[in-house]
């Protein structure tokens, strides 16, 4: 029958990269995106692929969610917890209450539905894997981002404290941080950068380059990689810890 893995945010970008690094290893793969379109593109010709339209960071959603892949599916063996907003840019002085409970509500909050919903499912077959998405802004610090930022750091405490308290039911969790990522999203900020400063397009990705040791950008297949080996039984003793796919950032602005 194949593994059963959930990657939230699925159907585009570095959620849809990991669905199809977990699809050439033999998973069966289950996608939820607030996109329907998205999950109707992605879901087609992709074998063994399955979506749902689901709102991480609404209980109801994600009680739904779990109930349809618990009957569809028997339960989860992975979750790749990928749905992440990136929230306003600007000084902490101007944050809205609104544009920070927005990003907690999907970031943080909706992780832990996410979590609490299939954890009982993993306790029972003891046996599971749970990736968290993170990000290198939480090692470097990113002034402007505060709520993304806090957001991603309260991801990486919910990992370690999961990877304790589920570790005596042979459950593992861990955090990816991705660095700078080759795609369309990550053009987009840059374009954004070089707009902002007055400077060309090519001037942000040397600077940017020049604070990573390994001078590359990466890209989201390696992101799925990564989180297909950490679900792998030869990750089968990794837990409570945050795993950078960077090249090494060393600074960010």
């Amino acid at each position: 029958m194949g593994r059963r893995v959930l990657v939230t945010a699925g159907a585009a970008g570095i959620g849809l990269a990991i669905a199809d690094a977990f699809l050439a290893a033999g998973y069966r793969v289950h996608i939820c995106d607030i996109d329907q379109n998205g999950l109707d593109q992605a879901c087609a010709g992709r074998p063994g692929l399955t979506g749902s339209l689901a709102d991480v960071g609404s209980a109801t959603d994600v009680a739904r969610l779990a109930q349809g892949i618990d009957s569809a599916m028997g339960g989860l063996d992975a979750i790749v917890n990928n749905a992440g907003i990136g929230g306003s840019r600007c000084p902490v002085d101007e944050i809205t209450d609104e544009a920070w409970d927005a990003v907690m509500r999907v970031n943080v909050t909706g992780m832990f539905n996410i979590i609490r919903a299939f954890t009982p499912g993993l306790k029972t077959q003891g046996s599971g894997s749970i990736v968290n998405i993170s990000t290198t802004s939480t090692r470097t610090g990113l002034p402007n981002r505060l709520p993304y930022v806090v957001s991603k750091a309260a991801v990486e405490g919910m990992t370690k404290t999961l990877a304790r308290e589920l570790g005596p039911f042979n459950i593992r969790c861990n955090s990816l941080l991705p660095g700078s990522i080759e795609n369309e999203r990550g053009r987009t900020l840059m374009q954004e950068k070089a707009q902002r400063e007055g400077i060309s397009y090519e001037q942000v990705l040397q600077a940017r380059l020049g604070f990573i040791s390994m001078r590359t950008r990466i890209e989201p297949r390696e992101i799925g990689e990564a989180a297909v080996f950490l679900a792998s039984d030869g990750a089968r003793h990794i837990t409570g810890q945050q795993i950078s796919v960077c090249g090494n950032v060393e600074w960010e602005g």
